[in-house]
């Protein structure tokens, strides 16, 4: 059954079917050829979204979509700007600053693509870098949005495998700012190589006036962080949190969102969860057929045997990622591999924290790799370039990416230090 269900699933993959039709139809498939009684499907569909911690989703998706609307991710802009605007590549160095700030509030690097992009890559256009690399940034800049909790990919990581939400968000911390960092160091030798971004600082507040322009924005990571690691309120609250500050703000004290002008961020966070919530759905009944027919212990006995140690366990890991994460969604990858790949890293001895932050850095990636690069779609859309066009320009930033999740895989402690010093 396992390898039926499996070897369905990738056909319904070639015939372009939905991920999440597609997995559930190999689901159905699998049921049939093993007689397994269909009230399963019903049972296992509730029972993969009846988890409370799944209730940020929503919540996280609609504040996103509440800073882009609400001018917050302008001010975000202009504030990072102020700070790294003088310096030659200052813009560029702004797009990731940007998206590090963004990302640590929207938790989806999609919607991180839009509010920051639709802002810089014009932007950088205007002052002289070629479009195919603002593009490219903003996409690969807007991967922190996962990578920098809160993030959704983090959550559906953290209910796959009963690790705890708080745990997953905090290692993802120092990884994120790695990340960052990289970019930052890549488009700055990048501008002063070829003469970009001399003239980043025209037009650029002063920092404390865009401090005072921005203080609110900028306050709403803090209030969320600071909230979930002080023990105020959980992640799932801090959701919640994150809504109601962005309404209060966008609304009542910015007012660059009327309440008339609500209804078109309802209806895209609506739409964006329930795409999520029915892969979730699907992949809860094909884990379980997966687990019922042992697959787990049967793939940790083969990895086993195929593998004496860990480091070349996660480096074929990766390897099967990267290629995984370049034509299955996010989302997807994660909830129908990490609850097979986990119990197997764990016999290795990686902390199931430190092979979340693996997970999700790796298929990260797959949101800026053709051919099924939501990043990717997202930039050309809003640069007005095709995507063959952005190619040459995105080699560099994925390699970049790649040295950091080098780094990641094998130094444990960049995911963990902060956990152990919190939970610990």
């Amino acid at each position: 059954m396992p390898q039926l269900m499996i070897v369905s699933m990738m056909i319904f993959f070639a015939l372009s079917l939905p991920v999440a039709v597609a997995i559930g139809l190999s689901s159905i498939t699998g049921i049939a050829y093993a007689g397994i009684n269909w009230l399963v499907v019903p049972q296992q569909l509730f029972a993969a979204l009846d988890k409370f911690p799944l209730m940020a989703i929503p919540f996280f998706i609609l504040a996103g979509n509440l800073m882009e609307s609400g001018g917050i991710s302008q001010r975000m802009v202009n504030f990072a700007k102020s700070l790294v605007g003088g310096i030659q590549g200052g813009l560029a160095i702004t797009c990731v600053l940007t998206c590090m700030i963004f990302a640590a509030v929207a938790g989806s690097s999609v919607a991180t693509t839009f509010a920051v992009g639709a802002i810089l890559i014009p932007a950088m256009v205007k002052h002289g870098y070629p479009t195919p690399f603002a593009a490219s940034l903003q996409a690969t800049a807007a991967e922190l949005g996962v990578i920098i909790p809160p993030s959704v990919p983090m959550i559906l990581y953290a209910v796959s495998t009963e690790t705890s939400t708080g745990e997953i968000f905090i290692g993802g911390v120092i990884p994120g700012l790695l990340i960052g960092l990289a970019l930052i160091l890549y488009v700055w030798l990048y501008a002063r190589k070829h003469g970009l971004g001399k003239n980043d600082g025209q037009d650029r507040m002063a920092v404390w006036p865009a401090f005072k322009n921005s203080w609110l924005a900028l306050l709403m990571p803090v209030i969320i962080l600071g909230g979930i690691y002080g023990g105020v309120f959980t992640p799932t609250e801090a959701s919640v949190v994150a809504v109601v500050y962005a309404l209060l703000v966008s609304v009542f004290i910015y007012r660059t969102l009327s309440f008339k002008k609500l209804a078109p961020v309802f209806h895209r966070s609506v739409v964006g969860t329930a795409v999520i919530m029915f892969i979730i759905a699907n992949a809860g009944v094909f884990s379980f057929l997966l687990n019922r027919a042992g697959v787990p212990d049967m793939l940790g006995q083969w990895i086993g045997g195929l593998f004496d140690s860990k480091y070349l366990f996660l480096l074929a890991v990766n390897v099967a990622l990267f290629i995984i994460g370049m034509f299955i969604e996010t989302s997807a990858s994660i909830v129908v591999l990490a609850p097979l790949l986990l119990p197997v890293a764990v016999q290795f001895g990686v902390d199931p924290v430190h092979f979340g932050i693996i997970m999700i850095v790796n298929l990260a990636l797959g949101m800026v790799t053709p051919p099924m690069g939501v990043n990717l779609f997202a930039a050309c859309s809003i640069a007005k370039i095709s995507l063959e066009q952005m190619v040459k320009p995105l080699i560099p930033f994925v390699a970049v990416i790649m040295g950091c999740l080098m780094l990641i895989t094998y130094i444990p402690e960049i995911s963990l230090y902060l956990r152990d010093v919190v939970y610990r």
